[in-house]
C-alpha cells in the first residue's frame, strides 16, 4: 500500500501521453527549393565572322651589322640588351692605316694639282705661239695632251682620296636603324675582316605575324582583310592589321596555310612572341547572342535554360562564335527569349527557379 500514490501518478502520465498527436505544419513546400539565378534576354546584334588562330611574330628589320673594313677592334660602345638609335656609335676599329693613306692621298693630290696647273699654263702659251705663227700646231697639241693626262691623274687621285675617307668613316660602326642589340659578337682586341659579324640588331617597330590556318580556310581568307590581335600578356588590349599575303602552298611540316600580316608595333609586342589573331572574313547583320555563362554542356549537347513561369526548360542549341563575353546561338533560340545566366550550370530541365533581382545602384 505504500506504493499506490506513485503508481497512480504513472498511470496518469501515461494517459496524458495518449492524447492527440501534433498535426504536421501546414503549407510545407514539396520538392527541392528553387534555384536562385540571374537571367538575360537573347539579343540580335551585328556580328563579325572571324577565323581565329594563335600566331607568332617576327621582326622585319633585323640587320646583322658586319665589318666594312678590316682592322682590330679598339672600342665597343654598345652591349647586348642596349636600346640604340639610328647613327649611334656601336664600336670603333683601329684607323691607323686609313689615316696614313689619307696623308699619302692628300700629298699626291697636291703634287698633281701643281703639275696640272703648270701644264695648263704651258698649253696656253703654246696656243698663243701657234696663233702668232711661231710654232706648228702639232707642238701645241702635244702640250694639250699632256695637260689632259695630268687632269685625269688628278681626278683619279681625288677619287682615291675620297675612297680612303669613306674607309676611314667605316672604322666607326654605327647603328643603321633604331633597335635593340640582341647579340654583341665582338670584343675589344678582336681582329675582324670585311664581312665579319659584329652585332645583331633587332628592331621591333615593324613586325610580321605568321598565322597558321587549316587548309579548309584557304577559300575564306584573302589579302586585304582586317585582322584583330589580342595580346596574351596584356588582357583587354587589341591591335589591328591587314592581311598582307597568303602563301600559295601548304607547309610540309605543319600542313597549315601560312597567312602573313604586317603589324605596326606600338611597343607592346616583341619579336618571337605570340598573338591571338582574328581575321574578319564576313559580317552577320542579325545574330542571336546570349552571355557565355548561359550555355552549358549536358549529355544531350550544348543547352540553354529558357525561363518561363518560374521554371527552367532545357533547350538544345547550336553555338557559333564567341565575342566579348557573348556567344552566338545559330539554332535553337529566338531573339527576346529569357535564359538563365548565373547559376545556369546547376539547373536541370523543369527545375524551379527564383530570379535574383540586380542590386540597387548606390547613390
Amino acid at each position: 500500500m505504500r506504493f499506490a500514490p506513485r503508481v497512480s501518478l504513472l498511470v496518469a502520465l501515461g494517459l496524458a501521453g495518449c492524447g492527440n498527436k501534433p498535426e504536421p505544419a501546414a503549407n510545407k513546400p514539396a520538392g527541392p527549393p528553387a534555384s536562385i539565378i540571374t537571367t538575360a534576354r537573347a539579343q540580335s546584334i551585328a556580328l563579325d565572322v572571324t577565323e581565329d588562330t594563335l600566331g607568332t611574330l617576327e621582326a622585319l628589320i633585323d640587320p646583322k651589322i658586319s665589318a666594312e673594313v678590316a682592322g682590330r677592334v679598339t672600342r665597343v660602345l654598345a652591349h647586348t640588351g642596349d636600346h640604340v638609335q639610328k647613327g649611334q656609335p656601336l664600336a670603333e676599329l683601329d684607323a691607323t692605316d686609313q689615316h696614313i693613306q689619307t696623308r699619302v692621298d692628300s700629298a699626291e693630290v697636291n703634287r698633281l694639282e701643281a703639275l696640272a696647273a703648270q701644264a695648263e699654263r704651258f698649253a696656253e702659251r703654246q696656243q698663243g705661239l701657234v696663233a702668232k705663227g711661231f710654232i706648228a700646231r702639232n707642238g701645241a697639241e702635244d702640250s694639250l695632251a699632256q695637260r689632259d693626262a695630268l687632269r685625269a691623274q688628278l681626278a683619279n687621285a681625288k677619287a682615291r682620296g675620297n675612297a680612303t675617307q669613306a674607309s676611314l668613316g667605316r672604322t666607326k660602326v654605327v647603328a643603321p636603324v633604331d633597335g635593340i642589340i640582341e647579340t654583341q659578337i665582338v670584343s675589344p682586341g678582336d681582329y675582324v675582316k670585311v664581312g665579319d659579324p659584329l652585332f645583331r640588331l633587332i628592331s621591333n617597330r615593324v613586325l610580321r605575324a605568321h598565322l597558321p590556318y587549316p587548309e579548309s580556310a584557304a577559300g575564306r581568307i584573302r589579302a586585304g582583310q582586317p585582322v584583330r590581335f589580342a595580346l596574351p600578356h596584356a588582357p583587354g588590349k587589341t591591335l589591328s592589321g591587314t592581311v598582307e599575303d597568303v602563301k600559295p602552298t601548304i607547309s610540309d611540316s605543319s600542313r597549315a596555310l601560312d597567312v602573313l600580316v604586317r603589324v605596326d608595333n606600338d611597343g607592346s609586342l616583341l619579336s618571337g612572341g605570340t598573338v591571338n589573331a582574328s581575321i574578319v572574313t564576313g559580317r552577320k547583320p542579325a545574330a542571336v547572342v546570349v552571355p557565355e555563362q548561359s550555355v552549358v554542356l549536358r549529355p544531350a549537347g550544348k543547352v540553354v535554360y529558357v525561363i518561363t513561369d518560374g521554371k527552367a526548360g532545357q533547350r538544345i542549341i547550336e553555338a557559333g562564335v564567341k565575342r566579348n563575353g557573348r556567344i552566338e546561338i545559330v539554332k535553337g533560340l529566338s531573339e527576346g527569349e529569357t535564359v538563365a545566366e548565373e547559376g545556369a550550370g546547376f539547373l536541370t530541365d523543369g527545375a524551379a527557379v527564383s530570379v535574383k533581382k540586380p542590386a540597387a545602384a548606390k547613390p
